[in-house]
């Protein structure tokens, strides 16, 4: 374990006072997101290590350069996983995942990041360390700043550590196949979310649907009975699920195409874009690849009542998260400006001037 928090309030605070930039940068992993870094790279791997963990207590603490597949490793070893499967994309940190605040597969019944901040220990732009959550001080501005920080890369602080809740592995897992059309396929995830079901993930791509169930022994067996399709044995399903929660999936990789993130309800209808899809949380999220432009993608999105980022592939000069009104904006800067008013942490890198 190494703790550098000492050393890196020093350098904030002589940031703070040149008015240089800082790129907060962990394992590298999420470079390609949000909009283009810039600032000197301040690499958060050296402050690392588990601070505490209580296995039966269902509460984990570590420092932000912690190695997402260390914490992961420690947590199998006594049966206990994140629910969200954020996706490590090889060298991903801690500090990372929360900044990005993205979730794999299990997102559609676990619910995501920010649903498992429990507590959080940051230096903010005047170089002062704060911590929020657990039984340390509340926020006296009001805000949930653990929930706050997860997806914010990075722009709001400077994450030293972080609680998060953990939960036991299920007990049983099947994968079920099904071949079936788009608007079937959405259709059915549907009916069955209304459904005692035991899913945990669901996946549609060219015209074959994989639902995974989790749970007691019984509940999946019943619900495989029920649910019919084609049983996938276990080690090709294991396979299937971290190639989905990795992006290492055949959509996600035999293509240089513009890939686009679109967050749905689940019960939206197929949109309708020109390009390849893929489905997942149950129909909440849509990946398309497209050329078409970014006006005609997020002006189909949000007739349907979500919302479009620019993913891979895309510009990142313009605005790669789904443009805000006004009013929303205008929170984000006030965030901005009560957590960094120097301005130095991950200048743009959410939107332009945040």
């Amino acid at each position: 374990m190494s703790d550098l928090t000492e050393q890196w309030r020093a350098a904030v605070s002589a940031a703070a006072a040149s008015g240089s930039a800082l790129c907060l940068r962990g394992g590298g992993s999420k470079d390609f997101y949000g909009r283009s870094p810039s600032g000197a790279v301040f690499d958060t791997r050296g402050h690392a290590g588990v601070v505490a963990y209580e296995p039966t207590e269902l509460v984990v603490t570590v420092r932000a350069g912690t190695s997402m597949i260390e914490l992961e490793n420690l947590l199998a070893a006594h049966g206990q996983m994140l629910p969200f499967e954020p996706p490590r994309f090889g060298a991903a940190t801690v500090g990372g995942c929360v900044a990005a605040g993205l979730s794999g597969p299990r997102r559609m019944a676990a619910g995501g990041v920010r649903d498992y901040m429990l507590g959080v220990k940051l230096i903010d732009g005047r170089a002062e360390v704060l911590a929020f959550g657990g039984q340390v001080m509340k926020n006296v501005a009001g805000y949930d700043v653990p929930r706050l920080l997860a997806g914010s890369l990075g722009t709001l602080g400077l994450i030293l550590e972080v609680s998060l809740k953990v939960l036991p592995m299920p007990v049983r897992e099947a994968s079920l196949r099904f071949a079936m059309d788009e608007g079937e396929a959405v259709a059915r995830l549907n009916a069955w979310g209304g459904q005692p079901l035991p899913l945990s993930a669901s996946a549609w791509h060219a015209g074959e649907l994989l639902v995974r169930l989790s749970g007691a022994g019984a509940a999946v067996a019943s619900a495989r009975a029920r649910l019919g399709g084609e049983l996938v044995p276990d080690d090709e399903a294991a396979r299937l699920w971290a190639d989905l929660r990795e992006q290492l999936h055949p959509f996600f990789t035999a293509s240089d195409e513009p890939l686009w993130r679109l967050a749905v309800p689940t019960t939206a209808p197929a949109l309708d874009l020109a390009g390849d899809r893929l489905i997942e949380w149950g129909g909440g999220l849509r990946w398309l690849r497209t050329r078409l432009p970014a006006e005609s993608v997020r002006a189909r999105v949000a007739a349907a009542g979500g919302h479009a980022t620019a993913y891979r592939g895309i510009a990142r000069d313009g605005e790669v998260f789904q443009p805000l009104p006004a009013a929303l904006m205008n929170i984000h800067r006030r965030l901005k400006q009560s957590f960094d008013p120097a301005g130095i942490f991950n200048p743009g890198r959410l939107y332009r001037g945040i």
